[in-house]
């Protein structure tokens, strides 16, 4: 099936993609990677009369450090993250993150900007930057902001922006001390939507107790969710079998599934659990030893 005639605008500056979405409203969609839009058009559940395609606003992309965050421009393509080589030993959950998307040709044209902006309860980048505790830059008529990622998904396929504003860059706070990140996924075939999904960030202290920790789920509500009763419990603990045991089980307390095709809502919450073991339990062995899971 083709999509409904549209028009088709090409900005090359982020000042006039913003006057063209002032002007434009509710006629105007974004156009980034198109790997969710484009499709949704073909089959005609979705009809914009107008897209508006920033790909040709260069300073949309890459990633640089400052201000104690990483900011990554909304236009930087899942597989640019899956091989920054640069990022992994600070940024390790970036990575183990982006090789789980979809498919090479989805990860070669999406983009992390576009994926947090559709708000797919199954988002892999939702989940796992719930876990880094970052933040959404976006701009529109008022100016610049930030949006914590707690803030940002307001319900399914909805987020905090608005309509003629758009997400420019994702802000992960520099980590300050030895990180670890773990990104587990359970899907039907390669490429499907999750299952369920577990993001878990963890930064040691110089002591070995946990400074920071996030866990961003997947899948398992009507929008990305954060494990919030988990994080709390495992600040200032350090990675023991008991703690690893005690913390598994806390993590599917703020999952949300329901029962589907893909499974009954107590078999992702149990997939939750497992994940959470399986991958703090290489966490500790990565930054603390062997001896100390053991």
């Amino acid at each position: 099936m083709f999509p409904n005639s549209f028009e088709y605008m090409a900005p090359t500056t982020l000042a006039e993609a913003v006057e063209l979405m002032q002007r434009h409203e509710y006629d105007a969609k974004v156009l980034s990677g198109g790997q969710s839009l484009l499709p949704m058009m073909k089959l005609r559940m979705a009809a914009p009369p107008i897209l508006i395609d920033i790909n040709s606003i260069d300073e949309l992309r890459g990633w640089k450090e400052e201000s104690g965050f990483l900011r990554i421009g909304a236009l930087t393509r899942h597989s640019e993250l899956e091989n920054a080589v640069e990022l992994r030993d600070r940024y390790p959950l970036l990575a183990e993150t982006a090789v789980w998307i979809a498919d090479p040709l989805v990860r070669n044209r999406g983009t992390i900007g576009g994926s947090l902006a559709h708000a797919d309860p199954a988002s892999d980048w939702g989940a796992a930057m719930l876990a880094l505790h970052a933040r959404v830059e976006g701009i529109g008529s008022g100016g610049e902001r930030q949006i914590p990622m707690d803030d940002f998904f307001v319900d399914t396929f909805t987020t905090a922006l608005e309509e003629t504003e758009i997400a420019t860059a994702v802000l992960v706070p520099k980590p300050a001390g030895r990180t670890a990140g773990r990104y587990l996924k359970i899907e039907r075939k390669a490429g499907d939507f999750a299952i369920a999904g577990l993001a878990i960030h963890v930064v040691l202290a110089s002591d070995g107790t946990v400074a920071e920790a996030g866990f961003g789920i997947c899948a398992c509500g009507p929008v990305p969710l954060r494990g919030k009763r988990a994080e709390e419990y495992l600040l200032g603990k350090k990675l023991t079998p008991e703690t690893i045991d005690d913390v598994s089980r806390m993590v599917p307390e703020d999952a949300d599934p329901e029962d589907d095709l893909r499974g009954s809502a107590a078999y992702k919450r149990d997939v939750l659990r497992v994940f959470a073991e399986r991958g703090l339990s290489d966490i500790a062995k990565e930054l603390q030893g062997e001896g100390v899971v053991g």
